[in-house]
């Protein structure tokens, strides 16, 4: 990508209910400009690549993580292989501070492979950590992920949850979409991605706008922020983030927090290989029920059935969500 585009919204010091107030209903992804600059470990990246895999190699108890390794020739990028059966990278099992043994080593190398940790749970595997660690804007219940490794590429995919993303050590680039450009992202396989999550199949590094015409317009809607350590993004659910991590050594600790976790994925899919294949007037009638009971719904549409009876159109006790779960895995056994 060559032109330059709008930034992202930026806030200084901002606090906990700033965040609740300001940030949180603007429903728009905002920079947080240095709002985990005191953190140790962030002092520790400023003395050097070294001194940040020193501190960190610490805090480990040796409780391994999940770990990926491209070859040199990938570029970096975590994606597809060339049968898209298959990912572009070795998927293993390793306590953080083996990885960071691999980062240093592959340091001195002119082409080496990358290698990442994946979202650890610092409560898991490097638990003081955490009690060093706070950020302000949210509570401690919310639990952090640890995202460590050489440079890499993330091609752009959304999550279902909020998404704060701290930028620890390094510099991360992130380019994010509004998530009504997903027919402009060309999305790959919805049931088979890396992690799991559908991603673009488009290289921003090397856009082909023959192949992917319409990711132009989706440049048209992007905005952009890199990160410095201490400073952190926030990002909406389901909105597209493409990252860019670009230095020797990158750290990232990132919050998923409510909705709570909920089948929208799922559900996505089911109701796409259910319904895709239908006549064009069936899609339609389609349309029109999941418009009035989810996109369209408003308070009130469910007020001519008792509420004791209103299941999914109301407030649904445990003894509901049981019910459902039975009833949903009765007619998926069809």
């Amino acid at each position: 990508m060559t032109a330059t585009l709008p930034s992202i919204r930026e806030v200084h010091g901002v606090d906990r209910a700033r965040f609740e107030t300001e940030i949180l209903p603007a429903d728009a992804p905002a920079v947080l400009r240095g709002v985990a600059s005191s953190w140790p470990a962030v002092a520790k990246g400023h003395e050097s690549p070294l001194a940040l895999a020193q501190y960190l190699a610490s805090k480990d108890n040796g409780r391994p993580v999940d770990a990926l390794m491209t070859r040199p020739e990938e570029g970096a990028r975590l994606f597809f292989d060339a049968t898209m059966t298959g990912f572009n990278y070795v998927h293993t099992k390793l306590p953080v501070s083996h990885v960071l043994e691999q980062i240093l080593r592959y340091a001195q190398f002119e082409r080496a492979p990358a290698v990442v940790v994946q979202s650890a749970a610092i409560v898991t595997c490097m638990p003081e950590l955490k009690r060093d660690h706070v950020l302000p804007v949210l509570d401690e219940s919310v639990e952090p992920r640890a995202w460590i490794g050489t440079a890499t590429v993330t091609p752009a995919h959304f999550d279902e949850s909020h998404n704060i993303a701290v930028c620890v050590a390094g510099r991360r680039r992130f380019t994010l979409f509004p998530p009504e450009q997903v027919a402009n992202l060309y999305v790959g396989p919805l049931d088979h991605a890396p992690a799991g999550r559908p991603i673009s199949l488009v290289d921003f590094l090397k856009p082909d706008f023959e192949r992917f015409p319409r990711f132009r317009d989706a440049l048209a809607h992007a905005q952009v922020a890199e990160l410095e350590p201490g400073d952190a993004i926030y990002m909406p659910p389901l909105w597209w983030h493409h990252v860019e991590s670009l230095a020797q050594l990158n750290m990232l600790v990132n919050y998923w927090w409510e909705p709570p976790p909920s089948p929208g994925l799922a559900t996505l899919i089911y109701a796409t290989a259910a319904l895709r294949a239908l006549p064009r007037a069936q899609r339609e009638a389609w349309r029109h029920l999941f418009d009035h009971y989810v996109f369209d719904a408003e308070p009130g549409d469910a007020d001519h059935i008792p509420a004791n009876r209103r299941s999914v159109l109301g407030e649904m006790s445990p003894d509901d969500h049981v019910r459902l779960r039975k009833f949903l895995s009765e007619r998926l056994a069809q």
